[in-house]
C-alpha cells in the first residue's frame, strides 16, 4: 500500500462543522459507493447487521435538526460554559473552539444536504457489557469506513450523539423499528476550504500502557 496516502487520510479525517458545503449536492451515486465500502467492514459473529437510514428530504431533515437541537440544549446544561476537562488539560483550551463548532453545527444542521443515521439490528441497554461491546464493535467499524471514504472522496461528515437523547423521536420520523438501535447522526456534505492537517491530541505514548495498566516501554 501507500502508506504515506493511507497515513495522510487516517491522520487528517476530521470531524467537519463549520467547513460542511451547504450549497453543494452530494451525489447518491457517491454515498451509495461508500456505504458498499463500509459493508467491508469487520462485524461481530459476521452477523452483518448493519443499516444506513440517507436523508435528503428537506421536511425530514428539518425535524431531525429539531430533535437534534433539544438534545444538545440537554448536553450544554449538563456541561456548562467551561466543558468537562480540568483546566489545566489540553482538552480544556480546546473546548471553546470545538464548542464554537458544535453550536455553528446545530445552528445550521438543517441546511445540510445529507444526514446518514447509521443502525445496528437489537436493542442491549439492559445487556453485560459484553454484549454491548460486541453491538458497538459491528457498527463503529463500518461507520468510520464510511467516513473515510466520504473524506477520499472530498465530502466531509461528523459523527454526531445529541439526537439519542430523544431516539424514540428520531425513530418516528424515520420509520426506524423499536428493534433496531440508532448509533449516531453523521451530517454529510462537500467540504470547502483547503485540506485538513493533524489535530493537536493528546501524546499517544502517555496514554499506551504495556502489559499492564501504567506500564511504560
Amino acid at each position: 500500500m501507500d502508506l504515506p496516502t493511507v497515513d495522510r487520510l487516517l491522520t487528517t479525517t476530521r470531524t467537519v462543522r463549520r467547513r460542511l458545503d451547504l450549497t453543494r449536492a452530494v451525489p447518491p451515486e457517491l454515498l451509495e459507493r461508500c456505504i458498499e465500502i463500509a459493508f467491508q467492514a469487520p462485524t461481530g459473529s459476521n452477523a452483518q447487521g448493519w443499516h444506513f437510514v440517507v436523508v435528503t428530504e428537506e421536511e425530514r431533515r428539518r425535524q431531525l435538526a429539531a430533535i437534534y437541537r433539544k438534545g444538545f440544549e440537554l448536553l450544554a446544561q449538563v456541561y456548562g460554559g467551561e466543558g468537562p476537562y480540568p483546566a489545566c488539560d489540553l482538552r480544556s483550551r480546546q473546548f471553546p473552539r470545538v464548542h464554537a463548532s458544535a453550536t455553528h453545527l446545530m445552528e445550521h444542521l438543517h441546511e445540510v444536504p445529507v444526514m446518514v443515521v447509521p443502525c445496528i439490528e437489537g436493542r442491549f441497554e439492559t445487556a453485560g457489557v459484553a454484549v454491548q461491546a460486541s453491538l458497538y464493535g459491528s457498527i463503529l467499524p463500518a461507520v468510520w469506513s464510511l467516513m473515510l471514504a466520504l473524506r477520499a472522496r472530498g465530502v466531509g461528515s461528523a459523527w454526531t450523539t445529541d439526537h439519542l437523547f430523544y431516539e424514540a423521536e428520531a425513530a418516528e420520523v424515520l420509520g426506524i423499528p423499536e428493534t433496531i438501535t440508532q448509533v449516531a447522526l453523521l451530517p454529510v456534505a462537500y467540504f470547502t476550504g483547503s485540506d485538513f492537517r493533524p489535530a493537536m491530541r493528546l501524546p499517544a505514548g502517555e496514554r499506551t500502557h504495556w502489559e499492564r495498566w501504567g506500564g511504560r516501554r
